[in-house]
């Protein structure tokens, strides 16, 4: 899980001193065994890793040994100062402070591409409110090789802990962007030669359509799907047909499912 501190939270507890809560105003703590294990996976500076005093099991000693063999400082602390640290978040014993995740551009993500040498695999995210919600659409994402995904700076949630946690640390192996404006986000996509896929209803049944060219795909908000701007500009609006009593799925859900499908095709192109 990741977070911030921010000034109100400064309140937590009399341990922290001004000067240390400054420090973690400008850091992310990340908690949780397996996303710290991500964390450790990567290439993101941590500053150092806290552990709960006492016997080290499982994964915990895996990290503590990870640090070690990477020079990151491991300290001992109780489950109080660690509780403290996560927002009394299940925080499994460890807690990590690294420098923040950064963002990308969408050249940066295009540019992943041509690295690997494969066609531009991108979603999209239009308002999504729901952390958990885009948690699972990172997580999905990241295992379906998307290349990046762009989020919008307003009327959506950002990468908070619940995000991070939802994601079983996927985000730190995916580019992400966050963008002022979908809808001239997607302009720049198009002129560099991208198609725009938006998932919505009343649209063409994904089974019957081709991602065989660089595209975009579009997952709108919780309550209010896609909307109108982006479906304007949209190459093919695509559905997934629903058989029972329920019109819809969740939108975490219907990313796995497109997202899968249009890999596919798209993993297997040059």
């Amino acid at each position: 899980m990741e977070k911030r501190f921010n000034k109100s939270q400064r309140q937590y507890s009399d341990k922290y001193n001004r000067k240390e809560f400054d420090e973690l105003d400008k850091k992310s703590i990340i908690f949780g065994r397996n996303s710290v294990m991500e964390l450790l996976k990567t290439e993101r500076d941590v500053d150092k890793v806290f552990v709960k005093k006492g016997v080290r099991e499982g994964s915990i000693t895996l990290i503590v040994s990870t640090c070690i063999s990477k020079k990151i400082p491991v300290l001992e602390v109780d489950t109080q100062k660690l509780d403290q640290m996560s927002s009394h978040g299940n925080h499994q014993g460890v807690v990590a402070i690294a420098s923040l995740k950064e963002y990308v551009s969408v050249d940066d993500i295009l540019n992943i591409a041509k690295e690997k040498e494969e066609v531009p695999f991108i979603l999209i995210c239009d308002d999504i409110e729901d952390p958990h919600n885009l948690g699972a659409m990172i997580r999905c994402a990241e295992c379906a090789g998307v290349h990046g995904i762009i989020i919008p700076k307003r009327h959506s949630v950002g990468i908070t802990s619940t995000v991070y946690k939802a994601s079983a640390g996927a985000i730190e192996h995916i580019a992400i962007c966050k963008v002022t404006n979908i809808s001239m986000a997607i302009e720049e996509l198009k002129e560099k030669g991208l198609w725009i896929y938006s998932c919505e209803a009343n649209g063409e049944p994904y089974y019957d359509i081709q991602f065989d060219r660089p595209c975009a795909i579009v997952m709108g908000s919780e309550g209010n799907g896609v909307s109108r701007i982006i479906k304007d500009k949209s190459d093919y609006i695509v559905s997934i047909p629903m058989y029972g009593k329920v019109n819809s799925l969740n939108v975490s859900t219907a990313s796995s499912v497109i997202l899968c499908h249009a890999a596919r095709t798209l993993k297997n192109m040059k």
